[in-house]
């Protein structure tokens, strides 16, 4: 039950880390357009301390899955909540900045 434990939650701390990394891009791209961009990147780093806590907690969760029955079963939960969160915020950040031609 161990190894499915984790990865479920290595699943939801990739999800969490997949929105950290759009936001990341998000704001790459937008302090290289320089001041055009400066309302989409003062908008990304809003958006930082969200996705850098969804990822927390994610990787608490999957820490939490390497102890016991109780801690595996708090650890799941966490990082499902993280990445849950994590890919509500990914949806928002592409739904309102969409990349691509």
């Amino acid at each position: 039950m161990g190894i499915v434990f984790t990865l479920v939650a290595l699943v939801g701390l990739l999800a969490a880390l997949g929105h950290v990394g759009y936001v990341a891009m998000l704001n790459n791209a937008a302090k290289k357009k320089g001041a055009a961009g400066s309302e989409i990147a003062a908008y990304s780093k809003s958006r930082f301390p969200v996705a850098g806590g969804a990822a927390g907690v994610s990787l608490l969760g999957l820490l939490l899955t390497s102890g016991g029955t109780t801690a595996s079963i708090i650890g799941v939960i966490l990082a499902l909540g993280g990445g849950f969160v994590g890919y509500r915020g990914l949806q928002q950040e592409r739904a309102k900045y969409p990349t691509g031609g």
